[in-house]
C-alpha cells in the first residue's frame, strides 16, 4: 500500500462547491448511480437536509496533512430497530482513485458503524460491472446476498445490481 493516508471528517459548507462538481461529473456518478444533473439550489437543499437527518451519518474523506477533501462516504437509511444501514463511498478526485484509499475508508466507516453506532448489518448495492469495487468489498468480508436483475437502466442498457452485506460478527473491529 502507498503512503497516502486519509481520515473521515465532517462535511463543511466550504466543501459544497467540490461536492457540486462531483455530483455533476457524469463519468464519476455513473460508477454507482444514474446521472442526473443537479441544480445548485437543489444541491444546497440536499446539504442542509442531510446534515440534519438522524438516519444518515455522512463524512468527508480528507488527506492527512493537507485536509484536502477527496471524497465522501456515508451510512444512510439507518434502521435503529434492526440496527442496519446502507453504505456508500465515492472518491471524487480522479487522481486518488485506485490507490488503496477506498479500503482505508471502508475499514474506518465499518468500524464506526459497528463500534460507535452498534449496528448489526451494513449493506450496499453495486453495479455488476464495477468489478474493482466488488473485489474490494469481498476482500473486506462483504458477502453477496443476491442480484437485482435488470434493476437499473444506464447508458442504453439494463444492469444488474449486486446486493452485498457484512455482519458485525464477520468484521474485526479495530
Amino acid at each position: 500500500m502507498n503512503d497516502l493516508k486519509v481520515f473521515l471528517g465532517p462535511l463543511l459548507r466550504k466543501d459544497l462547491d467540490t461536492l457540486f462538481k462531483w455530483i455533476n461529473d457524469r463519468n464519476l456518478v455513473v460508477k454507482s448511480n444514474k446521472y442526473n444533473p443537479i441544480h445548485e439550489l437543489n444541491h444546497i437543499e440536499w446539504f442542509n437536509s442531510i446534515v440534519k437527518n438522524p438516519n444518515v451519518r455522512i463524512f468527508s474523506i480528507r488527506l492527512c496533512g493537507s485536509n484536502k477533501i477527496i471524497g465522501t462516504c456515508q451510512l444512510y437509511s439507518i434502521d435503529w430497530v434492526n440496527r442496519s444501514a446502507e453504505l456508500q463511498i465515492r472518491i471524487g478526485e480522479y487522481n486518488y482513485q485506485g490507490k488503496g484509499l477506498g479500503k482505508q475508508v471502508l475499514l474506518m466507516l465499518l468500524n464506526y458503524g459497528f463500534k460507535d453506532l452498534n449496528l448489526h448489518r451494513i449493506y450496499l448495492r453495486v453495479f455488476e460491472n464495477n468489478e474493482r469495487a466488488i473485489r474490494l468489498y469481498k476482500s473486506i468480508g462483504f458477502k453477496v446476498e443476491g442480484t437485482l436483475r435488470d434493476a437499473d437502466f444506464l447508458d442504453g442498457k439494463y444492469l444488474n445490481i449486486i446486493m452485498m452485506s457484512i455482519l458485525k460478527n464477520e468484521f474485526e473491529i479495530a
